[in-house]
């Protein structure tokens, strides 16, 4: 993965990937990156993927 996110799949060449920024505490931010790293290498799966994954499920919990 690229500092800016990795390159578009056919898939996704109508979607467009923004960076979103949040504000946290470093002990949550070092949790959100361990998490996406173990769910990256247990499931070989994108990082983006899974970041959009856990954004949509927050969303969809808090009724977004």
């Amino acid at each position: 993965m690229t500092q800016n996110g990795p390159p578009a799949t056919d898939a996704d060449t109508e979607k467009e990937i923004v960076p979103v920024t949040l504000y946290l505490r470093s002990d949550i931010h070092r949790a959100f990156r361990r998490c996406v790293w173990i769910i990256t290498h247990e499931t070989g799966r994108d990082q983006t993927a899974i970041m959009e994954e856990m954004v949509h499920d927050f969303l969809v919990k808090h009724g977004c």
